[in-house]
């Protein structure tokens, strides 16, 4: 890791490197000199976050060779160089070669600050951009951090992800509200490794499948009058008010992934449209009688039963076949109640950089009593209880996290409560725990497992 500098000053005479160590101290800014090129390059790695200041000429290695070097360690480090009255020459090569500025001795306070001011806001912006994007590219490709969980149900979800995800195959999508089925459709595109084409048996690159479209379709919300021209696009005058020619969605969505969410809500007429659809990869506009080649994955996701959809006659068998090629369950949130404390403390910690604000405390207490909680609204309402808490809206709710359960439910919380403060009083070590609570060992490993309590988090 880097010592914290703003500006390194590379220069062989010492007397101006503690002129200008001595100007830039002043101007506060955290200075470090180097009176060549090896020792300067002993304090640049790849998370320097300041900037360097250095003479052209220098016996030895000159400044030219300190740029080169440092622009192969970080393209965008930035490099100012002073020069002398007969060195701008040398000083225009040196810009066409990536140095951010350039001064010509002699010069004033302000004729140096002023450009170490602009480059040192130039490297801030970089490093903010980047680590923007390391922090978006490191939850996108990353499985565990999009799905997080250490319950068996979650483990078999991501599995099922990673098998999939680099077929073309359609894909149901079961499971109640706010259990994250965008959220698995998505990740099943991002880590595709592309389609190609149903007969081409072309191979992308994953990172080429990541930027390939994805459409969500929210076929709840499509309007009832216009389903088909939303779907399928039309053609100028294919009905009254079809002034211009306009793409479907699933134009859009060519070359990519096409996400009906919720399409047991779909009216049959439509569904018997999608059919052809799905068997031939091709659409047809209103108005035209030209085929459109799709190229498409089609993920669809369900709050309902499909097959029971079909024997009661709201929802068609082969479109049922069509779509579910492959079929990922989600779990209640109820039903991986050993992942609901890691989750919300996840959903915390991302609420309060959100909203830019410090990360609450979080007692045992409280995330044994949202463990014993009911779901309803799964993580979509403990992300919500989350968003509260960081903004100090949880009054009552600590107290009343059980309210209204059961009386085993309420016995479950105190149970995985005891056991919870006595791992933690004990530092994991699951003899002194057992011993403690008057508990054979297979007992203590039995209500770990049924409350998912993991030990490796009090150690």
């Amino acid at each position: 890791m880097s010592k914290t500098i703003d500006v390194l000053f590379v220069d062989d005479e010492e007397h101006l490197r503690r002129a200008m160590q001595q100007t830039l101290e002043l101007a506060g800014y955290k200075v470090e000199t180097a009176s060549s090129v090896n020792e300067a390059m002993a304090l640049v790695s790849q998370d320097f976050a300041g900037i360097i200041v250095t003479d052209i000429r220098m016996p030895g290695q000159s400044g030219m060779d300190l740029l080169q070097l440092c622009l192969e360690i970080d393209a965008d480090l930035p490099v100012i160089f002073v020069t002398g009255h007969g060195d701008i020459t040398l000083a225009v090569e040196a810009m066409r070669a990536g140095a951010y500025d350039f001064i010509e001795k002699p010069f004033s306070s302000e004729q140096l600050l002023d450009p170490v001011a602009r480059a040192l806001e130039k490297r801030r912006l970089t490093l903010e951009v980047r680590h923007l994007r390391d922090a978006v590219t490191s939850r996108r490709d990353n499985l565990e951090l999009r799905l997080a969980g250490r319950s068996a149900a979650m483990v078999h979800v991501r599995e099922q992800i990673r098998a999939i995800a680099p077929s073309s195959a359609n894909l149901l999508i079961l499971g109640d509200t706010g259990t994250g089925k965008e959220v698995v459709a998505r990740a099943v595109h991002d880590f595709g490794y592309g389609l190609g084409g149903r007969d081409s048996g072309d191979r992308q690159s994953a990172g080429g499948e990541i930027n390939r479209p994805f459409v969500a379709i929210s076929c709840s919300a499509l309007p009832t009058e216009m389903i088909e021209a939303e779907l399928f696009g039309y053609e100028a005058g294919a009905f009254p008010g079809a002034v211009r020619a306009r793409f479907g969605k699933f134009e859009h969505a060519r070359n990519g992934t096409i996400f009906f969410d919720g399409i047991e809500t779909l009216p049959l007429d439509v569904q018997a449209k999608l059919v052809p659809v799905l068997e031939n990869q091709s659409i047809t506009r209103l108005g035209s009688n030209e085929a459109v080649d799709l190229n498409v994955r089609f993920i669809a996701s369900s709050k309902r039963a499909l097959e029971e959809g079909v024997s009661e006659g709201w929802f068609r068998a082969d479109l049922l076949y069509q779509i579910s090629v492959a079929t990922i369950n989600l779990p209640d949130l109820a039903q991986r109640r050993e992942d609901i404390g890691r989750l919300f403390v996840e959903l915390v910690r991302d609420a309060a950089a959100r909203n830019k604000l410090a990360q609450p405390e979080i007692s045992d207490d409280y995330l044994a009593l949202l463990a014993a909680r009911n779901w309803p609204g799964n993580i979509r309402e403990l992300r919500n209880v989350a968003e509260r808490h960081v903004l100090g809206l949880q009054t009552g709710e600590q107290s009343g996290a059980v309210e209204g359960s059961r009386l085993s439910d309420r016995v479950a919380s105190f149970e995985r409560q005891a056991i919870c403060s006595e791992l933690k009083a004990k530092k994991g070590r699951l003899k002194d725990v057992y011993l403690s609570l008057g508990l054979s060992r297979k007992s203590l490993y039995e209500k770990m497992q049924k409350h998912g309590i993991d030990r490796r988090d009090f150690l």
